[in-house]
């Protein structure tokens, strides 16, 4: 399929409407890629040459490129892109999501070409992508529950006491029985704990689910935090320390260069959320069960009219996301092997609704939110070990700028569900 729609012309004499013509997007891609090649054109690198590092089969591929220059040249190419987004604005055209994508990538390259110049440790692409793939498990995840729940009418806003519900019962789980697997299987439970009193308030009381969602975090927050303090920092060799999910590469394929080790040499964790957003991806999109939660949190009085369960289908779906959300939670404890400390979700919880947010409520367009956010944050950690001449204190704001930017970005264009944070009495 082609990325570009039909000409306008054409579109007018099928008799379709025109879409308005912007140029926000134009206008933005432009003002940033000017700004970049300001600073990459004007301050100095910190060396010649920016040497980057990346895996093949048995051997690191290393190889150097000119920093400035390089730098220069990708600016130049996301001008480029600008310009051929105000030329598909003007005529009308529909640019598809490769434009986005590539005018990213090529201002990250840059980026990174002229920070990591003449760094006597090479920047390891293939431990990049990887560790960011990795650190976008617990967003994905978070997104996905956020997702299934608000899709079905009922704002979630507890994901981030589901994660750390999960994380603490996965961590304690898998030490008493000594088996990361076995802590894995008990971390949904806890996030499904949260979600029923979630639906409890919401649905049976009639409570407003911001107000309950915040609650229960707060709530979360205080009891593990009690029970942290008071129980497993006792008995810490019993209750907290847990073993590490095993790493797992897929014959074949995690030998393909850069992107085998990057996609399929990961946990059991990392494989199971490629299957839940795929799963989901057809199922909320193509199966009888994504329409009737579409329609309950589009209209639940014309889907009560058709005989679908509003409340019922709001409380099953609500329960799902907070399984999935404690799922995610299974990364910040077995899946890194870490003893379980106080709130040490970090606030992922909120950045996971951005990135539902960001993707439009869509399985897809979550995880590459999410893939997003995952970036910045591993982005931060390689460039304050290679060294960098940007701030610390800057790297270390990086993941929630990239957060508050693109949000504040396209949230104006996006709709959430019709009914979403309704309550609906019949």
């Amino acid at each position: 399929m082609s990325a570009v729609a039909a000409p306008a012309p054409a579109r007018a004499a099928a008799g379709k409407p025109l879409p308005p013509v912007s140029y926000k997007a134009p206008i933005a891609y432009g003002a940033v890629a000017a700004v970049a090649l300001l600073l990459f054109g004007i301050l100095p690198a910190s060396g010649r040459e920016t040497a980057f590092t990346m895996f093949a089969p048995g051997e690191n591929i290393q190889f150097s490129v000119p920093s400035k220059l390089t730098a220069i040249v990708l600016c130049l190419i996301a001008l480029g892109l600008a310009a051929w987004s105000f030329q598909a604005a003007r005529t009308r055209r529909k640019v598809g999501v490769w434009l986005p994508a590539v005018y990213a990538v090529v201002l990250v390259f840059a980026l990174l070409t002229w920070a990591v110049a003449g760094k006597a440790q090479p920047l390891p692409l293939t431990s990049l992508l990887q560790g960011s793939l990795f650190l976008a498990v617990p967003l994905v995840f978070g997104a996905l529950a956020g997702l299934v729940s608000e899709r079905s009418g009922i704002i979630n806003i507890a994901i981030e006491g589901q994660l750390l519900a999960g994380a603490f019962l996965a961590a304690v789980v898998a030490t008493i029985t000594s088996s990361a697997y076995v802590g894995l299987i008990a971390a949904p439970i806890a996030g499904a704990l949260v979600s029923a009193l979630l639906v409890v308030f919401a649905i049976k009381y009639v409570v407003d689910q911001i107000i309950v969602g915040v609650v229960l975090n707060v709530l979360v927050v205080g009891i593990t935090s009690y029970l942290f303090s008071t129980v497993l920092r006792e008995n810490s060799a019993t209750l907290n320390a847990p073993e590490r999910l095993p790493t797992l590469p897929i014959p074949l394929l995690s030998d393909i260069p850069v992107i085998g080790p990057v996609l399929f040499r990961q946990t059991i964790l990392v494989y199971l959320m490629y299957v839940v957003v795929i799963v989901l991806q057809v199922l909320v999109f193509k199966s009888r069960w994504g329409l009737r939660m579409r329609a309950v949190g589009e209209h639940p009085k014309a889907a009560d009219t058709v005989g679908i369960k509003v409340n019922r289908t709001r409380v099953w779906n609500t329960l799902l996301g907070g399984a999935i959300a404690g799922l995610g939670g299974a990364f910040f404890t077995v899946a890194n092997g870490l003893a379980f400390g106080k709130e040490m979700t970090g606030g992922k919880g909120f950045i996971a609704l951005a990135a539902m947010i960001l993707g439009r409520w869509s399985p897809k367009g979550a995880l590459a939110a999410a893939l997003l956010f995952g970036f910045a944050d591993n982005l931060q950690v390689v460039l304050g070990i290679i060294g960098t001449p940007i701030p610390s204190q800057i790297m270390l704001m990086t993941p929630y700028i990239v957060t508050i930017f693109a949000v504040a970005g396209l949230v104006g264009r996006v709709r959430a569900p019709a009914a979403e944070g309704v309550a609906y009495v019949k």
